[in-house]
C-alpha cells in the first residue's frame, strides 16, 4: 500500500485577476493603494473573506505582478493572508522563490493594511525592497484583529536588510473599511479566538 501525495490548492477569485490585470501599469502609491483597498472591499461584499488585499508590483514600471485578498475563513487556512497570497502568487508568476534575483527588476508589496508578524516575516523573506502600508496595527487592532508580535525594531530590522516601508497611505479609506466589516459582523479569525477568555 502507498501513501497518497499530498496536495495544497490555493487560489484567488477569478475576480481578483480581472480587477489586478498581470502587467496593467499603475501610476504611483495612490493608485496602487486603491486598486488593494479595492479588492478587499470586493473580498467582503462578495463574502469571499476578510477585508484585506494585497499586490506585489515591480519598481519602476508599476506593473501588477501578482495579486491577493484575504482567504483565511474560505480555505479554512491561516496563512492566507492578503500578503501572503499575493507574494506566493507573485513568485510563481516570476519562477523564482525571491523577488530580488539578479537582473529582474525590483518588487515592491502594497498592502492595504499593515502586516501581522507573520506576513512582515513573509515580506522580508520574498524578496521584496519596498513596502507600501494603507491602515496601520492599531487600525486592524481596534477591529479586533491580533497582529501579533511586530514592533519599531521589526522595521528597523527589515530596513537594514534592504527594504524601505512607506505608511499611512490612503490610511482613512483603509482603515474604515475594516470598521465596516466589524460593524457588518464579519468574523475576526484570531489565533485565539475560540479559546476560552482565561486562556486568553
Amino acid at each position: 500500500m502507498t501513501a497518497e501525495r499530498a496536495r495544497l490548492i490555493i487560489d484567488v477569485p477569478a475576480w481578483v485577476g480581472e480587477a489586478a490585470v498581470a502587467g496593467r501599469a499603475f501610476r504611483d502609491d495612490q493608485d496602487k493603494m486603491a486598486l488593494v483597498i479595492r479588492l478587499a472591499g470586493e473580498n467582503v461584499a462578495r463574502g469571499a473573506g476578510g477585508p484585506f488585499g494585497a499586490a506585489v508590483f515591480e519598481i519602476g514600471s508599476g506593473k501588477v505582478v501578482a495579486a491577493g485578498v484575504n482567504r483565511v475563513v474560505e480555505a479554512s487556512n491561516c496563512v492566507l493572508h492578503a500578503e501572503m497570497v499575493a507574494l506566493m502568487f507573485a513568485q510563481q508568476r516570476v519562477g523564482s522563490f525571491t523577488l530580488r534575483s539578479p537582473g529582474r527588476p525590483a518588487h515592491e508589496l502594497v498592502t492595504s493594511c499593515e502586516p501581522c508578524a507573520m506576513c512582515l516575516g513573509a515580506t522580508l523573506w520574498s524578496g521584496v525592497t519596498r513596502l507600501v502600508i494603507g491602515a496601520e496595527r492599531d487600525d486592524a487592532m481596534a477591529v479586533g484583529f491580533e497582529e501579533g508580535p511586530v514592533f519599531s525594531e521589526s522595521y528597523a530590522y527589515i530596513a537594514a536588510r534592504g527594504v524601505e516601508t512607506v505608511r499611512g497611505v490612503r490610511r482613512e479609506e483603509a482603515a474604515a473599511l475594516l470598521r465596516a466589516y466589524r460593524d457588518a459582523g464579519g468574523i475576526v479569525y484570531n489565533p485565539d479566538a475560540r479559546l476560552p477568555p482565561r486562556a486568553r
